[in-house]
């Protein structure tokens, strides 16, 4: 006859053989390798000065977290930039907008990695003109996106003991920004972003690209609703939300395969809370189904807008691939300034997207917020967040580089 001691003793065992299968299904032990570019000395690794400053260029916001950037080096000091066509989010982004505006990020930390280790890179975009309007991966991996040389800075590697230069303030803090997570999903405290900031940030715009912030209580409500409106549309689009399922790495055992796309962190969630998810969802996938997808990505959506003090504009002149490129040079600039004031960013730019189900709010969107001939690039909640979010996955460096 079996006690009640004994039979506690087995539920125990149960439980603990229950707890070790989830952490088992999560790769809960594993190294996270997939995290290492995330180290400040990740780049001293590698011996040749390109490498070096491309290794930063990983950490670059990007749209989906696909990191479509292919390195092609061509001497010893210059390289290309082009499209990688074989990360690319089709439905979601069917001319191929999103993935250009990600090769301006990219850019823009080389250009900062650059110069906090003692080089100048000169950019040149779409050395050989620019691709068209076309999504296809055909067209978007046509031509180069940039060509970048880079050129030592005379007696500057000899300044310091670190052999970084002597930089200008400004570089440095940017730089150190680099290394903090670039998008934060969690709820943001209802402390407005200070005036002198907002005219700081906002006089980063240039020429063809402007940044514009709002934060009086009438337009955050506004563009709340029409973020939560485009996620209702973009949650209702089957293609965009398998396309989604497919980039998902439920597990550590799938984020060091891959090191891109999406995962659990950066939701606000404990680190235990994420392992025992993960865990659950690698051992039982239906868990994971379209309709909970759906459901978790409304709420999500929902719980940002109800906890945004202000939202940031980047709106263009025109849409040229050239002009969608400066978009995200400015977006990293923006993003990096902003962190070094203390304040964090998401987009929510399901509005700005260009399928056919959300053509009538992207007109709406922009018939209210853009004139005639402008594009709206890039919706953005910006404050300063309730807590800290861990980085997300980033590909090797030698990934992304073709000899």
């Amino acid at each position: 006859m079996i006690t009640w001691q004994k039979a506690g003793i087995v539920l125990i065992g149960l439980l603990v053989a229950g707890a070790f299968a989830v952490l088992i299904a999560d790769g809960a032990f594993l190294p996270k390798n997939y995290l290492e570019p995330w180290n400040k000395d990740y780049h001293e690794q590698f011996e040749d000065p390109r490498v070096q400053v491309f290794a930063h260029g990983v950490l670059a916001p990007n749209s989906h977290n696909l990191q479509s950037w292919k390195v092609v080096l061509e001497d010893e000091d210059s390289l290309l930039l082009y499209v990688n066509t074989d990360r690319l989010s089709p439905k979601a982004d069917p001319p191929g907008r999103q993935v250009t505006i990600s090769q301006g990020t990219f850019l823009e930390y080389v250009r900062i990695a650059a110069e906090e280790l003692g080089y100048e890179a000169d950019i040149g975009l779409f050395p050989d003109g620019e691709y068209g309007p076309e999504g296809s991966a055909e067209n978007l991996g046509s031509k180069p996106v940039a060509r970048v040389s880079l050129k030592e800075k005379p007696g500057e590697n000899e300044t310091n003991e670190s052999g970084n230069g002597e930089l200008g303030l400004e570089t440095s803090l940017l730089y150190d920004a680099m290394f903090i997570p670039d998008t934060y999903r969690v709820p943001y405290r209802e402390t407005k972003l200070l005036q002198e900031d907002v005219e700081k940030l906002e006089a980063l715009s240039t020429e063809n690209v402007t940044i514009v912030i709002f934060q009086e209580a009438e337009d955050v409500e506004k563009l709340g609703d029409i973020a939560l409106r485009a996620a209702e549309v973009e949650a209702g689009n089957s293609g965009v939300q398998k396309e989604g399922s497919e980039l998902f790495r439920p597990n550590e055992w799938e984020k060091n395969e891959f090191r891109y796309g999406f995962t659990l962190e950066g939701q606000g969630l404990s680190p235990l809370k994420v392992h025992v998810l993960q865990g659950l969802l690698s051992l039982f996938p239906s868990m994971n189904s379209p309709e909970a997808s759906k459901d978790s990505f409304l709420s999500q959506t929902e719980s940002a807008v109800e906890n945004t003090p202000a939202y940031a504009l980047i709106i263009t002149e025109g849409n040229s691939r050239t002009v969608q490129v400066e978009t995200g040079i400015l977006y990293s600039r923006f993003l990096l300034t902003a962190a070094d004031m203390g304040y964090a960013m998401q987009p929510l730019s399901q509005a700005t997207e260009e399928y056919p189900e959300m053509a009538g709010l992207y007109k709406e969107f922009h018939e209210e917020y853009a004139r005639e001939g402008e594009t709206i690039q890039m919706l953005i909640r910006v404050g300063v967040p309730e807590k800290e979010v861990p980085p997300t996955m980033r590909l090797d460096v030698m990934d992304i580089i073709e000899e």
